[in-house]
């Protein structure tokens, strides 16, 4: 039985799907095959989106057009924007999911998407014939297609541990892992690697005496992560704090040897900033105690995921330590917490379109690019979906720049830099933080999306009418005048003193402690009424203009460097007056641009100012050297 596609997606996870979706919505005939189309978009781990940087990839997705920013709105049960007490540009909205309605709503939206099909079936290896020609599956069945992405999660080769001998099999709990594929991968001569992540075990709520611990509730207003779509918001529950100490340490201490990342059955790297609690009692022997968050995983269940305790120790040494937390003396374990190790393939074998260097037509995304993180994995599916429709119509790729949006920063990280541990986002990571705020997704991205195409026409309409708001609170407060008087409540306990004389709105918003809508309020009943989203971007764009107009001259200056072209087959080993690192450090990546060459690490300013001087003299054949550079065009 063979079938036939433009576009095959392998993994129906937060990268598949979003690929699937990207591919499809572009026109191209696409097929999305999954072990089990019920498990599509699970939330394998803790029922959360977003959090710092992470926040604003959802929202990045969903500017351009993606599922996960609707489908949190649709499902998420508890809001916070953290950093609210710091500068916008480090904002992070986060939003714990109802574990069950997440992928509902997924699964919805993907049925109404044209061009795209789903199929349940384990693929175990790929047809190639100049490139990537298609699949091959568990049951015989052959998906012919022009392009593929993998989006295998922690399946390939995926091994669950929980205890030091109790290892098993499985891309997660309850299923099988990818062993086929992995090795028919590996076949193809790609680097592969090993890492492991981890999740915690989960409680019943019923068995927790929360008056031992801090109620913590979410934001009261209706923050929504989708810029185009208008979900019903289910009523928000809230989290609970609590502290592990050192009751937990001396059980934890006592058992490290029955831990499988302490008792030397996991080789991979897991990540830093998510450790296990065996890591965090080891590396850190002082503290007196760790954080963590009881969060509900849905309306219609009792069961908590306990957020901090990430462990691979047996089940009856995990239920010891739960019950030595405040809170959870008598707590009843639903699920054991365990580790997963799997490989990935290293990333810099990635063009920053997320095709495989030298193997056309195929796509990585997600966690086979030593990637962590729901977020992460989505923005990249999205990516390497859009690019393989691309392709497959001829058209131009589409690359998002670190100056355009987070997800421009996440790819040409790993692309450039590599990745030694799983790789997680953070805003410290990003050099134009004010540019890339959570607010103003749809001037970032959105009309790049519309001008693709990946946005559906209903998509189209919702973001011209948001740039349309946008314009006009921003010609109001650029031309509306308040007096002294009326501006008085607005200003009421804030610094500057009260105005002496008519000012603009503008000048006044960019006050301290002068908000928007409090401009608006003053202004009386008939000032018009904005989206508060809206408000937002109006607003941090007039308090921080100075900044803003900064970083956009700082861009301009990394798009010149861009625009220095270095050919795909330089011969780096010739370059004798680069220094050996920079030589070895080049070859491996291959940059395409003098910009992305002075992001790798290992080459340093001087080597930067070397290649250039060496690129030009290759493309006008100087000093004997090759002249196939003299076709090149750069700038």
């Amino acid at each position: 039985m063979i079938m036939t596609y433009d576009i095959i997606v392998v993994g129906g996870g937060h990268a598949g799907t979003e690929a699937a979706a990207a591919a499809a919505r572009l026109g191209a005939k696409t097929v999305l095959i999954t072990p089990d189309l019920t498990r599509i978009a699970q939330m394998s781990c803790n029922p959360a989106i977003g959090g710092v940087a992470k926040g604003t990839v959802a929202r990045e997705v969903g500017a351009l057009g993606g599922v996960m920013a609707q489908a949190t709105d649709a499902s998420r049960i508890h809001f916070r924007m953290l950093n609210r007490s710091k500068g916008p540009a480090v904002w992070g909205p986060r939003a714990q999911c109802d574990r069950a309605l997440y992928p509902i709503a997924v699964r919805r939206i993907l049925d109404g998407l044209d061009n795209l099909d789903l199929f349940q079936e384990m693929v175990t290896g790929l047809h190639f014939d100049d490139g990537v020609r298609g699949v091959v599956t568990r049951g015989g069945i052959t998906f012919e297609g022009r392009a593929v992405v993998v989006t295998a999660g922690t399946f390939l080769r995926g091994r669950i541990h929980v205890g030091g001998s109790a290892a098993q099999g499985a891309g997660r709990a309850g299923e099988g892992p990818s062993v086929a594929l992995a090795e028919a991968l590996e076949a193809r001569g790609l680097e592969m690697g090993r890492f492991k992540t981890g999740t915690p075990p989960r409680v019943d709520g019923r068995s927790v005496d929360f008056s031992r611990c801090e109620r913590q509730d979410g934001d009261g207003d209706a923050f929504r992560f989708s810029f185009y779509e208008r979900e019903s918001l289910p009523r928000q529950l809230p989290c609970w704090i609590t502290w592990a100490g050192e009751g937990l340490k001396e059980i934890v201490t006592a058992n490290l040897a029955r831990s499988a990342l302490y008792g030397g059955e996991i080789a991979g790297r897991g990540p830093r900033y998510c450790p296990s609690i065996e890591d965090k009692v080891v590396r850190f022997p002082n503290a007196r105690r760790h954080q963590v968050f009881l969060e509900p995983e849905g309306l219609d269940t009792t069961e908590l995921y306990v957020n901090g305790l990430s462990t691979s120790l047996p089940p009856g040494v995990q239920l010891d330590f739960l019950r030595s937390i405040p809170g959870l003396e008598a707590a009843k374990m639903t699920k054991a917490g365990y580790a997963i190790e799997y490989d990935y393939f290293p990333p810099h074998q990635l063009h920053h379109t997320l095709e495989v260097r030298g193997m056309p037509g195929l796509y990585f995304a997600g966690q086979i690019n030593g990637t962590t993180g729901y977020e992460e994995a989505a923005g990249q599916g999205l990516v390497a979906g859009a690019n393989a429709a691309l392709a497959v119509q001829g058209r131009a790729p589409f690359v998002i720049e670190r100056d355009q949006g987070y997800i421009g920063v996440l790819i040409d990280d790993l692309v450039t830099k590599g990745v030694d541990e799983p790789y997680r986002l953070f805003t410290s990571r990003a050099e134009f933080r004010l540019l890339l705020r959570q607010d103003n997704g749809p001037s970032r991205l959105g009309t790049l999306a519309r001008s693709l195409g990946l946005l559906t026409p209903h998509q189209v309409a919702a973001l011209e009418e948001r740039l349309r708001q946008e314009g006009r609170a921003k010609t109001w407060f650029r031309t509306h005048v308040l007096s002294p008087a009326a501006a008085e409540p607005a200003l009421r306990g804030t610094h500057g003193g009260a105005p002496t004389r008519p000012q603009r709105a503008r000048e006044l918003l960019r006050r301290p402690g002068v908000t928007a809508t409090s401009l608006l309020q003053a202004a009386g009943p008939e000032a018009p009424d904005f989206d508060p989203d809206v408000l937002a971007t109006v607003e941090i764009d007039a308090k921080y203009e100075g900044y803003v107009r900064r970083e956009l001259e700082r861009a301009e200056k990394l798009r010149a460097q861009a625009d220095f072209a270095i050919p795909a087959d330089t011969p780096y080993d010739d370059f004798t007056t680069l220094s050996f690192e920079a030589r070895q450090k080049l070859s491996r990546v291959r940059p395409q641009s003098l910009a992305q060459a002075g992001r790798i690490p290992g080459v340093s300013p001087a080597d930067l100012q070397n290649l250039v001087m060496e690129v030009r003299r290759m493309k006008s054949g100087g000093s004997g050297m090759r002249t196939r550079w003299a076709a090149t065009s750069t700038k």
